[in-house]
C-alpha cells in the first residue's frame, strides 16, 4: 500500500459520519483505503440523488460515476480523491460501479417500492463481498453487509412510508453474526450497530453512550 493512498483515505474518512470514522478505526492499515473508498463513494452517490432536483440529472451523475469505476484506475487523470483513490482497490472495480446501479432505482417518485431498496442494500453488499477473499467469508459479508445497508438506508430516509417498508425489510433479515475476517471487522462493527439500532422503537442512529460501547467491544473482539 502506497503512503498517498493511505493519506487520502485519512481525508476522505473525515467527511464520512462519526460511526463510521469509529468504525474504520478498527480496519488494519492494509483494509482501510478499499473501505473507505466503499463508505466514500456510497455518500457521493447518495449526495447526487439527494441533492438533484430532477431524477435525470441525478441518474445522468451516476452514470458518469459508473463509467470511471467501471474502467479503473487507469481510467485517465483522477483529479477527484475518490477517483484517485481506486488504485488501493484490489482486483475488478465492477463492485464499485455497482453501487451506482444500486443508487439509480432511489431516483424514482415517493413512495419508493421495496425493490429499490433491496436493490441498493445488494449493491452495497457485493462491494464489501468483494474484500472478504474466500467464498464463505464473502458469503457471510454480503450477508451482514445487506443487514446493515437496510437498517442505515432506513433511519436516513425522509418519507414515513418509506422508512417503515425498509424496516420491516430490514427486521425481515437473518441478523445472525458470524466471523468476519479482520479486514472486515468495520463491517462487524456496523453489522452489530445496526442490529442493536432495529431492536429500538424509534430507529435512529445515534452515537450514544452505548452505541460507543458496542462498537469498541466489536471492534476489539469482532463480535
Amino acid at each position: 500500500m502506497k503512503a498517498s493512498d493511505e493519506s487520502l483515505a485519512t481525508d476522505l474518512a473525515g467527511t464520512l459520519p462519526a460511526l463510521t470514522r469509529l468504525a474504520l478505526a478498527y480496519a488494519p492499515p492494509g483494509f482501510r483505503p478499499p473501505l473507505t473508498l466503499i463508505f466514500a463513494l456510497d455518500a457521493r452517490m447518495a449526495g447526487i440523488v439527494r441533492g438533484s432536483r430532477e431524477a435525470m440529472l441525478a441518474q445522468l451523475r451516476l452514470a458518469w460515476w459508473r463509467e470511471r469505476l467501471t474502467a479503473g484506475a487507469g481510467g485517465g487523470p483522477a483529479s477527484d480523491p475518490l477517483l484517485a483513490l481506486l488504485a488501493s482497490w484490489p482486483g475488478e472495480t465492477a463492485p464499485l460501479a455497482g453501487l451506482a446501479d444500486g443508487w439509480e432505482p432511489m431516483t424514482g417518485a415517493a413512495p419508493l417500492p421495496e425493490s429499490a431498496f433491496a436493490q441498493l442494500a445488494d449493491a452495497r453488499a457485493g462491494a464489501f463481498a468483494a474484500l472478504a477473499g474466500d467464498q464463505a467469508s464473502a458469503r457471510s459479508a454480503r450477508r451482514m453487509a445487506r443487514n446493515w445497508a437496510l437498517a442505515d438506508l432506513a433511519t436516513h430516509l425522509g418519507d414515513p412510508r418509506e422508512r417503515e417498508a425498509a424496516l420491516v425489510l430490514a427486521r425481515s433479515q437473518d441478523w445472525r453474526v458470524e466471523r468476519l475476517p479482520r479486514g472486515l471487522r468495520p463491517l462487524a462493527v456496523l453489522h452489530g450497530l445496526a442490529a442493536r439500532t432495529i431492536r429500538m422503537e424509534s430507529p435512529a442512529l445515534n452515537p450514544g453512550p452505548g452505541a460507543l460501547l458496542c462498537a469498541m467491544r466489536i471492534g476489539l473482539f469482532g463480535r
